[in-house]
């Protein structure tokens, strides 16, 4: 009997992950880390580089399976919809399982409607809160997280009795920090490898408001515009509308969306969210977005937005009362409005993008037109607080940073990291 009890311990002995980071080990963006076990992998995220518009072909992750079917190659899970996580599905081959949240799988497609950055998947499966998937060796758990992206993901992957956390990108200062505060109060218990983010480290961010903070900001600013306030905004950054639209509550403002911004609201099935048939809220189609609509012959999408819909020579004399959900393709539709008289731009993007060299022609045309620009931000990065917060809730996990451009600042704030190099395997 204590032979074969001592055999029985031994089949049940934990076996090895092995764990390649492809890229994201010191740069932000373009996430992409497999995982094997007993022959068979899983891949997190396919991320574009952050700074890229395409990639070659010999730039792609060598991820067998990527390219040609390789039955040792068992799906693809997307943590959240920003290009930097999912941008590569559009180069790789289609038939690969993809496992992503519903909202986000939702997003991306109405997505394709306005943008070449949208994708139309058919999932294998979608990504929910806590609830495990099942595949092969491997046990894939996402718990939900707070992030600028809606929809978003951290995934505990387990295999061979192995546990390897990946938090993909996260914050707490979020319209749903609380579910940070939820897994730090209650994480998985024996993890043996913590994959962070660690963008906002090593940077002169000084940058530390909570969305809650950036609506009196917002506030502030419409109730003291004599035109039409211009907010800079990501039509994916579900919280900032909300926040915008907060605002707009507070200070008796009309908001007015583009219609990308509404179908991509509208696309989420939250009726929490504000939407374009919500009262003072009217959608506005710019040509940019009406080019598509016809070059794609989707007439359904403005369609639905019929009774919403605001059009360009109302723009000018309703510019006292609103506030425009706005991005630099839409320069020229203002333009043609002419209702930029006292006009100002609200910058509520990373402030990196105004200084871009590819937006330069942006800031010529801002300074052409003398409007003002007003900073009103919150970050979609964790702070430093907030990442020694979550390690602390792991006291047992090994750390390894990705997402960041600068490892030895992670190291001099978490000297007890291990950090890894693009394209290493390593086991666990």
């Amino acid at each position: 009997m204590s032979a074969g009890h001592g055999s029985f311990n031994r089949g049940k002995r934990r076996t090895a992950i092995k764990v390649c980071i492809h890229r994201g080990s010191k740069e932000i963006g373009g996430n992409c880390v497999e995982i094997e076990a007993e022959g068979k992998r899983i891949v997190l995220d396919a991320g574009l580089p952050l700074e890229r518009e395409k990639v070659s072909e010999s730039e792609l992750p060598p991820v067998k399976g990527f390219h040609k079917e390789d039955d040792s190659f068992l799906g693809l899970f997307i943590s959240h919809p920003h290009l930097d996580h999912y941008g590569l599905l559009s180069r790789i081959r289609q038939a690969i399982p993809v496992y992503i949240g519903k909202a986000a799988n939702a997003i991306l497609q109405a997505s394709s409607v306005f943008s070449p950055s949208g994708v139309c998947l058919e999932p294998a499966g979608f990504l929910q809160d806590r609830r495990p998937l099942k595949l092969g060796p491997f046990t894939i758990t996402p718990f939900l997280m707070d992030h600028s992206a809606y929809d978003t993901y951290a995934l505990l992957v387990e295999a061979g009795g192995k546990k390897l956390f990946y938090t993909a990108d996260f914050r707490g200062h979020g319209r749903k920090g609380r579910l940070l505060d939820k897994l730090i109060a209650d994480p998985p218990q024996k993890v043996d490898r913590l994959l962070t983010e660690g963008t906002r480290v090593g940077k002169a961010d000084t940058c530390n408001l909570s969305e809650d903070d950036l609506v009196p900001l917002f506030a502030d600013l419409f109730s003291k515009a004599k035109g039409l306030p211009l907010v800079w905004v990501s039509g994916q950054n579900i919280d900032r509308i909300v926040s915008i639209f907060k605002a707009c509550q507070a200070t008796g403002k009309q908001l007015i969306m583009d219609m990308y911004a509404a179908e991509i609201l509208r696309s989420i099935g939250n009726p929490s969210l504000p939407q374009a048939g919500w009262k003072n809220v009217r959608v506005f189609l710019p040509s940019s977005q009406r080019n598509q609509i016809i070059q794609k012959e989707r007439y359904d999408v403005a369609d639905r937005f019929k009774a919403q819909r605001i059009y360009q020579e109302s723009l000018r004399t309703e510019s006292r009362k609103s506030v425009m959900l706005f991005r630099p393709s839409m320069n020229r539709d203002m333009e043609k409005a002419d209702c930029l008289t006292h006009s100002q731009l609200v910058c509520s993007v990373w402030a990196g993008y105004l200084k871009d060299p590819r937006n330069k022609w942006f800031a010529d045309w801002l300074g052409n037109k003398q409007l003002p620009v007003h900073h009103v931000h919150a970050s979609g990065h964790a702070t430093l607080a907030d990442l020694a917060r979550l390690q602390a809730a792991f006291p047992g996990a090994k750390v390894t940073p990705m997402h960041l451009d600068n490892p030895q600042a992670f190291m001099g704030h978490f000297p007890a990291a291990d950090l890894r190099q693009d394209g290493e395997w390593w086991e666990i």
